[in-house]
């Protein structure tokens, strides 16, 4: 499968390279940026497979604080904000990820959304600051959601105790990845060749009906064909990867409104040619929670 991925590699970079000669332009730039950019992730990705769970917490622990950072940045705080993000940052970032290398499911799904949840707004009115003291609350909390809580049910795949698939967990994180962001490439190309009619135009001016069902019917095509990494059947296969899709395009968008209205075209410039970790991440932090606890109340 990592073969496979690099072998996907060369031919987008060889194709990016001829198109590069041939036709030259912002859009081809764009798309080899993307290309380079990819190149890395999946050397990093592939890193952490290899070293197995303790690097690959480790490695979604680091796209949490990173993708926080990104947030935070983006919605202004106060002075009174700074301890509560203290605890956002180096209580409520390790924590998460330990009680997932601790397999401790029950505090996983309940530590942020339940105690973070109450902690973080009684940590704010402690400094006495309530200029504007829900909006500042609300935007931290869900930042928190969504950057930690959400993107680490990805690497949570691993609590999971399927019969007849123990020890494989790290291929459903794969395959996860693998679908949702193929899905991000392909509703993006299919949109550059075929799309007209915008779905949003005021919210995400590149997502087109046509990237969106061309791109997203491939990306199913591609998770029903992997079936046999799973613990699913084709069917089933086919069913969880347009699950995916959709969550993934919901994610997209959602984080697209989320921008406009603060006025930002990127998250982040630590990507080249996709902008921050949270713009590659958007499709993620959607669909991993819904992946994990439909895989886990139907398979496990």
């Amino acid at each position: 499968m990592i073969g496979g991925v690099f072998g996907v590699l060369i031919l987008a970079s060889a194709i990016g390279f001829i198109l590069g000669r041939i036709k030259p332009g912002s859009v081809v730039d764009n798309l080899n940026a993307r290309i380079r950019a990819w190149w890395v992730m999946a050397a990093v990705l592939l890193f952490c497979f290899v070293l197995g769970k303790i690097a690959t917490l480790v490695f979604f622990g680091l796209l949490s604080f990173f993708a926080l950072r990104e947030f935070i940045s983006l919605t202004p705080t106060r002075r009174g904000d700074h301890l509560a993000l203290c605890l956002c940052f180096y209580i409520a970032i390790p924590l998460q990820y330990w009680l997932i290398g601790i397999d401790w499911y029950g505090l996983f799904v309940m530590c942020i959304p339940v105690y973070g949840f109450l902690a973080l707004p009684a940590v704010s009115a402690l400094s006495g600051d309530t200029e504007n003291f829900l909006e500042r609350n609300t935007k931290i909390q869900w930042g928190v959601m969504l950057t930690v809580f959400c993107l680490s049910h990805a690497p949570a795949l691993m609590l999971l105790r399927i019969p007849g698939y123990e020890g494989q967990n790290l291929m459903l994180l794969f395959y996860l990845l693998l679908v949702v962001q193929l899905s991000d490439v392909l509703q993006y190309v299919f949109g550059k060749l075929f799309g007209k009619h915008l779905l949003a135009p005021l919210v995400s001016p590149s997502k087109t009906v046509e990237g969106l069902v061309g791109g997203g019917l491939a990306a199913t095509g591609v998770g029903a064909a992997l079936w046999w990494i799973t613990p699913f059947s084709p069917l089933q296969s086919a069913a969880l990867s347009l699950l995916i899709v959709i969550c993934g395009f919901l994610g997209g968008l959602a984080l697209s409104a989320v921008k406009r209205s603060l006025g930002a075209k990127d998250w982040g410039e630590m990507i080249e040619g996709h902008g921050g970790i949270l713009d590659r991440l958007d499709s993620v932090v959607f669909s991993a929670p819904v992946f994990f606890h439909v895989v886990r109340y139907n398979f496990q």
